[in-house]
């Protein structure tokens, strides 16, 4: 099975597990196995949760709360690469108002369908969701003002190519804002090797270092990597157990190493025009 089709079918389980009533991330489930994962809760406060349905909570499977640091502004247009059950585009179509409008994209099927009855759940009007890969987005050049993902992007198999995706697709002075899980230090081989742990958003992780350099040879400028969250030994033992991993070998090994961040950048303006020809 390869990276993507991988990722469909844990994603796909996950809504099922949601629309079915149990939170996506922990919980028994017949069709997931897992336990309850450390990186993907404690991410939204009661206010945030009780402005959606209570199965766009479930479903999600991220590692930040990216709404609520990039900032958005009323009249914006938002997508949310890899939108999952809806959560962050439902709170962003609120955040930008009935001027605005926020696009979730995402290549599940089960997780667009849950989406879809969150939104008819919501009554918000001013969000769309799409199908496709976050590889290439069906969107035109220069169409958004914001550019957001929560734990998706390190799914990738291909990131060059999804941070020329959003860059394209933003604005001159559109911002890229996302939540991911990113790596300080060296990983152990088994988890890179690992499609479980790829899954799980760790295996896939981009180091910090090589974040800055891809969005910067994508074309972004004023990249900037905060961390929110550092995921503790224990944090390791509970991730490592729900992968089938070795724990007491890869525990140790793993502390420290891996972050929840927020990565911000920007697509530059067009340098300004002085005469015939435009200033160097």
């Amino acid at each position: 099975m390869d990276i993507k089709a991988a990722v469909k079918e844990k994603y796909g389980a996950a809504a099922r597990q949601a629309a079915a009533g149990h939170r996506a991330a922990c919980g028994p489930s017949a069709e997931t196995g897992c336990g309850c994962d450390p990186i993907s809760t404690r991410l939204y406060g009661a206010d945030e949760a009780g402005q959606v349905p209570e199965a766009a909570v479930r479903a999600s499977l991220g590692c930040g709360n990216p709404t609520a640091l990039a900032a958005l502004r009323e009249g914006e247009v938002v997508l949310d690469l890899g939108s999952g059950g809806g959560i962050d585009v439902l709170l962003s179509a609120r955040r930008v108002g009935p001027t605005g409008k926020a696009y979730g994209l995402d290549t599940t099927d089960e997780m667009l369908a849950l989406a879809e009855a969150n939104k008819r759940e919501s009554g918000v009007t001013n969000a769309e969701f799409l199908r496709g890969d976050i590889e290439q987005v069906p969107l035109p050049d220069g169409s958004v003002d914001v550019v957001i993902s929560n734990c998706v992007i390190n799914l990738s198999a291909d990131k060059d190519r999804v941070l020329r995706e959003a860059f394209r697709v933003l604005k001159p002075g559109g911002r890229f804002a996302v939540s991911d899980v990113v790596v300080q230090g060296e990983l152990p081989a088994a988890i890179r090797q690992s499609m479980q742990a790829w899954v799980g958003c760790l295996a896939g992780a981009l180091s910090e270092t090589e974040y800055r350099d891809k969005l910067e040879a994508a074309g972004f400028a004023d990249v900037e990597v905060q961390v929110t969250r550092v995921y503790d030994i224990d944090d390791a033992r509970t991730f490592l157990a729900s992968k089938g991993l070795a724990v007491d070998a890869l525990a140790a090994q793993t502390q420290g190493h891996v972050v929840s961040a927020f990565v911000r950048a920007a697509k530059p303006e067009p340098k300004a025009c002085c005469g015939p020809t435009c200033c160097a």
